[in-house]
């Protein structure tokens, strides 16, 4: 009963692994374009925004620009702190600390 659960588990470990190292070993050979290296750059933010946006905007699948939106509040704070101080540690200490006292109100 074990034998194809680490045989399912050891191929899935292959593939995860293959699919971060072949790309890491065939690019450190090339020289990327300009273009292509800045394009790159913005991913993480649009990563980030895409993850976000719904989380901080959408309240039962409509948008939600209220004063009861606690996330949407709470997201002031953090954005600051994470301007200012640069630590993740920092930014979220303000935001569940101004969503604890959000919701306390």
């Amino acid at each position: 009963m074990q034998e194809p659960f680490i045989l399912i588990l050891a191929g899935m470990a292959l593939v995860t692994y293959l699919t971060r190292v072949l790309p890491l070993l065939t690019l450190t050979e090339m020289r990327l374009p300009p273009l292509l290296l800045r394009w790159l750059s913005f991913i993480p933010v649009a990563v980030l925004g895409a993850l976000l946006g719904p989380e901080l905007l959408l309240e039962g699948g409509k948008l939600n620009f209220s004063i009861g939106n606690h996330h949407l509040l709470a997201a002031l704070p953090s954005f600051i702190a994470a301007v200012k101080t640069r630590s993740l540690l920092w930014t979220v200490v303000a935001g569940m600390g101004a969503v604890v006292l959000l919701r306390s109100l």
